[in-house]
């Protein structure tokens, strides 16, 4: 399904796959934390929902210090890994807790890790001690929470699709979902993972599902590329690993392009460079308000891809186009919503019940009912006809069809 965009984009073919992760994002990811009350983790992360804010209120009275203690215990004992964003908030609220607001001095630009760990301490100001007490017991108790029913996140295990080391795939009432598996990395793209969701949306578009949703476990959507698909490369394999990575490219983007059935992204956190560049791509885009929307391609040294360079600036114009791949601006959920390139917003606390529940009526529709198609217009959905032909494609009204991208249609 790919239409003007697929005929003007796959005979083209970037210079090489070495757009890099945001420095910092990188440097976050590899945080790690020896402070008494974060123990060392070592199993894989399984998406953990907790408080989305940091200064939690309580209407009961404060946490004791019996509770503390015991808090402090119970993260000693977590299976999981909670993310480095979590840890900070937990490091700033044991410091707060126990020796006040933070008095000691800034570290230096450069030392990074340690800079995060003040920021998130500083930035309590002068949160009460019982108040942090309170707010740390709360924000472990929702973790250890999350964690006991992480089944109601993870999917049916007899419904899953076995052989991904970088995704669960699974499919249950008409809906396949893909979902980017590497949350301690921010779901960050290596080329195993392209080649592995390749490999699933080849499997969802033979599927009997109605719909294909691509999301992410965790805190992000996807960080965009790993830095590991750049290292290691001696000087004599750099031309041969550019060619080989725009091919990888090139059939990465094409499988979204060609995909034959509506294709759904629900963005559960931020997104940075391929992970939004394709959005455009996609029939439906729902985002959470959490989620913020970044092509940091000038800072990079590095040229937008996705076919984002055609598909931007059809969307939202020149103008906001450039500000985006050119410049770098960072949209939130709404602006990017404003510009059409998320479909919906929906609050971060009731995104996945609200999305989940949404989907589930839309893959109740006859399946036969419409199909993705290619024509001048791009790639759309086409409401099947008793009299339709393939080859009149190209030559059926148009319209916008609410929630989706232009679309052509003809009625029964």
């Amino acid at each position: 399904m790919a239409g003007v965009t697929g005929r003007l984009v796959r005979g083209w073919c970037p210079r090489a796959v070495r757009r890099l992760s945001l420095l910092l994002t990188s440097i976050l990811q590899c945080l790690s934390f020896t402070f008494l009350p974060v123990a060392k983790f070592t199993q894989p992360f399984s998406s953990l929902q907790v408080p989305a804010q940091l200064h939690m209120s309580k209407t009961a009275m404060g946490a004791s210090q019996k509770d503390f203690e015991s808090a402090m215990n119970q993260v000693k004992l977590l299976e999981k890994d909670p993310g480095n964003e979590v840890k900070l908030k937990l490091y700033a609220l044991y410091k707060q807790a126990t020796e006040g607001p933070c008095s000691t001095p800034k570290p230096g630009v450069f030392d990074l890790i340690n800079k995060a760990k003040w920021d998130a301490w500083n930035a309590l100001g002068n949160l009460p001690k019982e108040t942090a007490r309170q707010n740390y017991v709360d924000l472990v108790s929702g973790l250890s929470s999350s964690s006991d029913s992480s089944s109601q996140v993870k999917p049916e295990a007899d419904r899953e699709q076995a052989g991904y080391e970088t995704l669960v795939m699974t499919s249950e009432d008409g809906i396949t979902k893909i979902m980017l598996n590497r949350p301690t990395k921010m779901n960050a793209l290596t080329t195993q993972m392209y080649q592995e969701i390749m490999l699933a949306l080849e499997a969802a578009s033979k599927d009997d599902s109605t719909i294909t949703v691509l999301t992410g476990n965790g805190s992000y959507f996807s960080s965009g590329n790993d830095l590991t698909n750049f290292t290691h490369i001696s000087p004599d394999e750099i031309e041969e690993k550019a060619r080989r990575g725009a091919i990888l490219l090139r059939d990465f983007v094409g499988c979204f392009i060609d995909f034959p059935k509506p294709l759904v992204a629900a963005v559960n956190g931020p997104a940075v460079g391929i992970s939004v560049t394709i959005l455009r791509l996609f029939d439906l885009v729902y985002a959470s308000d959490r989620a913020t929307f970044h092509t940091p391609f000038s800072h990079l040294g590095q040229t937008p891809e996705g076919c984002s360079s055609y598909t931007f600036p059809k969307l939202m114009g020149p103008g906001k186009a450039a500000e985006m791949l050119i410049f770098g601006k960072k949209l939130t959920a709404a602006e990017a919503c404003a510009q059409g390139l998320v479909t919906e917003v929906f609050p971060d606390s009731t995104f996945q019940k609200e999305v989940w529940t949404r989907l589930k009526a839309y893959s109740k529709l006859p399946r036969n009912a419409f199909h993705c198609y290619d024509t001048d217009k791009g790639r759309g959905i086409v409401l099947s006809g008793d009299n339709f032909k393939e080859e009149d494609g190209p030559y059926l009204p148009s319209t916008v069809i609410p929630e989706s991208r232009p679309c052509v249609f003809q009625n029964r």
